[in-house]
């Protein structure tokens, strides 16, 4: 008979411990060891020769392409890649109440006309999905409906000839396998039950949909296993208080990452915002110092959002650094160079910075924007009209080029800007476009400093229009 051992799992990252501790070894956090009973077996040898040989193909040859079920929303399908990928795994994560359930019964109920859906809720009752369903307008589609959160049950139930095409699992965190001890939710369940469901639906090519909860960090809980068990990542962002929710795409092993599908909150549910840069910019204000357009990529869409900064003085002895939507550390060190390098005294003001509409920015090509806001707000001279920023910012104040100049340009120029200011220098195989819009090159920072200090004289900046 096999003997019963304890073993102390991390709740955060999943690292296992002999003994249990407040603080994990691995990742740091508190009060995350959870007991968990296994049954130790006796390890089996491998036999010599015992294994079966395996056929290898080339590298190069004839591969169907993926199959896709289009959902009908634009948005979600853009994420995705084309839609969704029959066989395929999807996990989506997202803070409590920001739109996860509301988007994929949308998007179940779009799919129903062409395809069996089942969506299964182990955090809700069948009323409280149906009142949902309502109050969405979706409530004739063909939406198979189950509450459940015993796995063996539900693969039972897949597991037939005539089974669902599209699986929705809300969520993962609420399943449990019989065959383990451990309460749902812990590590040991969030990760048998993800591999059984995962199981049925390549063997069934089912399109799975799970949803997930996030931690306080904002990353999805469990371990992290579970999102490379996964075929596509999803997280879904923005400001509950805010109307606005950008469905980012952070792994996707049938399209590109680090896509985004953007989307508005309404009394309807999500609906999908076509040209988000006109509506991120639909309340910008002109002639205001301490604003910035810059123009961002967001995977292969190009996106103009608003940097505001407020420079101010500080009463108290160390001043404040407050920061939403941006890097704090990438702050810290634009700031940084713009007191070392251009002589931009910062030390006794408080900085706040916010990207507007709730987007959140990652990539480096918004430091030049960012410090355009900053000196805009402290000098109170604006950012001339009409223009976008872009370009990174190294510690020696110079500025670098960034890829994918061009479909900025042409983004900038279809939304009516005039005028671009961009690093002087370009990556090999940018061409000067733009659509007639004015390039204002900046090769370092001082220049732009000098700019925003004296708008009228910028006769030794490289300027130059450009047409299409």
């Amino acid at each position: 008979m096999a003997k019963s051992t304890s073993r102390y799992v991390c709740q955060d990252c999943g690292s296992v411990h002999a003994k249990w501790a407040g603080k994990c070894e691995a990742c740091g956090a508190w009060n995350t060891l959870v007991e968990e009973v296994v049954e130790a077996a006796a390890p089996k040898a491998m036999r010599p020769g015992g294994g079966r040989r395996l056929s290898f193909v080339e590298l190069d040859g004839k591969t169907a392409d993926a199959p896709r079920r289009m959902t009908g929303i634009g948005e979600f399908d853009r994420v995705l890649g084309g839609g969704l990928v029959a066989g395929s795994a999807t996990l989506i994560g997202g803070d409590p109440g920001i739109g996860k359930s509301t988007v994929l019964l949308q998007a179940v109920a779009g799919l129903s006309g062409g395809s069996r859906c089942v969506y299964v809720s182990g955090e809700e009752a069948v009323d409280q999905v149906r009142m949902r369903a309502r109050r969405l307008g979706v409530a004739n589609a063909t939406v198979g409906l189950a509450a459940a959160t015993n796995v063996r049950d539900i693969v039972a139930s897949l597991d037939s000839a005539d089974g669902p095409d599209v699986v929705v699992i809300d969520s993962i965190q609420t399943m449990y396998v019989d065959a383990l001890d451990s309460a749902p939710g812990t590590v040991a369940q969030v990760r048998a039950s993800a591999q059984e469901l995962i199981k049925i639906a390549k063997r069934r090519g089912i399109a799975l949909l799970l949803v997930g909860h996030v931690t306080k960090e904002g990353t999805i809980a469990g371990p992290r296993v579970l999102e490379h068990m996964v075929d596509t990542v999803l997280y879904f962002e923005g400001e509950r208080g805010h109307q606005f929710r950008i469905l980012r795409g952070v792994k996707n092993r049938f399209g590109p990452t680090d896509e985004i599908g953007v989307f508005e909150m309404t009394e309807r549910g999500l609906v999908e915002v076509g040209n988000p840069s006109a509506l991120f910019l639909s309340d910008r204000q002109d002639d205001v110092s301490g604003a910035c357009v810059f123009a961002g990529m967001e995977g292969t869409r190009p996106v103009l959002v608003e940097i505001q900064a407020l420079v101010a003085p500080s009463p108290f002895g160390t001043p404040r650094r407050a920061v939403v939507g941006w890097d704090s550390n990438r702050l810290a060190m634009v700031t940084a160079v713009l007191e070392a390098r251009c002589g931009v005294s910062l030390a006794g003001n408080d900085v706040f910075l916010n990207v507007a509409g709730g987007l959140r920015v990652s990539e480096p090509a918004a430091d030049l924007a960012v410090a355009a806001a900053l000196v805009s707000s402290l000098t109170g001279v604006p950012v001339p009209k009409g223009s976008v920023v872009f370009g990174e910012i190294g510690l020696a104040a110079e500025v670098r080029a960034v890829a994918h100049a061009d479909p900025r340009l042409k983004e900038a120029a279809k939304l009516g800007f005039t005028k671009a200011l961009l690093p002087a220098s370009r990556r090999k195989g940018a061409g000067p476009t733009g659509a007639g819009i004015e390039l204002v090159s900046v090769a370092r920072l001082h220049d732009l400093v000098d700019l925003l200090n004296d708008p009228g004289d910028d006769a030794r900046f490289g300027r130059r229009a450009v047409s299409s």
